[in-house]
């Protein structure tokens, strides 16, 4: 098995917002000036944004979706769900914001032919991951509908193959990802699954993917406090039996560390 990624340096920045974009209803894009994480983020890490209101005193974590070196940015695709993120979309270009990272623990980088798996916004940190790989990796997405998968133009430029399904059939083929995923596995030389999505689907995914012996990583979502391990409100049981923190020891982890395959 691969090497763990290495713990960057956390950086507590002033970034400058760039861009605004609502993709489809309550998705948004929100591009940030912030050149020093920018230089140190690896894919599957995460930032802590300061809602820039009185009202708001815990930060909102959220996946680094794209990287941008030239104008030292990075870019978060979130959806709306409660008043923190309504805040967040709300500002402006030209306004400032809070972020602290990176943070955590990202995927590993080191496979040749990589799969990744997403539903929902999971498919937000692995777009990141995507762009590293650099056209290597095949993605394979899942929606309730049609409309959920935007993400497949953005993906195209990253990657080799875009696989996509539906649960009411609308787009791509009808089922969920797990309908696919062991004819892909089965017709293709993949070497690494990376999964970010509903815990469900990713257990479901991490099961396929042991039962062809290929090595699978992911990206687990819980609510947190501090971003720095220091709140314990992210604690899990691993199947060693110890207790570890998601947003220290991960967000990423090895399937088999989380989830017991067996």
């Amino acid at each position: 098995m691969w090497a763990e990624v290495t713990t960057l340096p956390k950086v507590d920045a002033a970034g400058v917002i760039i861009t605004q974009q609502e993709l489809i209803k309550d998705v948004w894009r929100m591009e940030v000036e912030a050149r020093e994480i920018a230089r140190e983020a690896e894919p599957g890490q995460f930032v802590q944004l300061q809602v820039p209101d009185g009202a708001f005193t815990l930060r909102r974590p959220v996946g680094i979706a794209e990287v941008n070196l030239q104008t030292g940015s990075v870019a978060f695709i979130y959806r709306v769900v409660g008043k923190g993120t309504k805040k967040l979309s709300s500002l402006q270009p030209g306004e400032e914001i809070n972020v602290l990272g990176p943070l955590g623990h990202g995927f590993s980088l080191q496979a040749k032919r990589p799969l990744l798996v997403g539903g929902g916004m999971g498919l937000s940190p692995l777009l990141f991951c995507a762009a590293a790989f650099a056209g290597k990796a095949d993605v394979l997405m899942g929606g309730r509908t049609q409309r959920e998968l935007f993400w497949e133009d953005i993906y195209a430029p990253h990657v080799q193959s875009v696989y996509c399904t539906t649960d009411d059939g609308s787009y791509g083929e009808k089922g969920f990802v797990t309908t696919v995923l062991p004819k892909l596995l089965q017709a293709n030389d993949y070497d690494l699954v990376l999964v970010c999505g509903p815990e469900v689907m990713m257990k479901a995914v991490a099961k396929i993917a042991s039962d062809h012996n290929i090595p699978c990583q992911v990206s687990l979502e819980k609510r947190m406090g501090c971003g720095l391990g220091a709140c314990l409100s992210c604690s899990i049981d691993t199947t060693s039996g110890q207790r570890k923190k998601v947003c220290k020891d991960g967000p990423v982890f090895w399937a088999e560390e989380v989830f017991d395959l067996s």
